[in-house]
């Protein structure tokens, strides 16, 4: 695996204190609000981290967590600035189709969360300058560095 797909605590650690605004791709509106899409960004949000939803679905959706809502990873970046992280809630077999948006987009990290891992899209993303982390839960990760753990 390349470098920039991390898997050491001690770099997803690093990685974190470096992040303040995160793209969730893949959010789910407020009706979805006991799913993970829903309630990973609800916590994020609530701990200080500068949300910015980009659903899938939901065409209807302006409004997700009281944030505006953005159609694609670039606009994201166009109308608030660089983004530090995507946290994707895609499956593995849907994530090629967002990987030019993303590579656009040119964000600092991308977190595939827990159950989502695929090894060409990761390395894909690492050769081009881009942090990968797969298969673990951002909120559990935020929380056990929040505990001290």
């Amino acid at each position: 695996m390349h470098p920039n797909v991390i898997d050491d605590p001690q770099a997803i650690t690093d990685l974190l204190a470096k992040t303040k605004r995160i793209a969730v791709l893949g959010i789910k509106t407020e009706q979805a609000a006991g799913q993970p899409a829903f309630t990973v960004p609800e916590y994020l949000a609530g701990v200080g981290y500068d949300v910015e939803p980009v659903p899938v679905y939901y065409p209807d959706a302006t409004e997700i967590l009281g944030r505006k809502v953005y159609r694609s990873l670039v606009e994201v970046s166009r109308a608030v600035g660089p983004i530090d992280m995507v946290d994707v809630f895609r499956r593995p077999q849907d994530l090629d189709a967002h990987l030019d948006d993303i590579l656009a987009a040119k964000p600092k990290s991308v977190w595939l969360q827990l159950g989502i891992q695929k090894d060409s899209f990761a390395e894909t993303l690492a050769e081009a300058g881009i942090t990968v982390v797969q298969n673990r839960c951002l909120l559990v990760e935020v929380q056990m560095r929040r505990r001290g753990l």
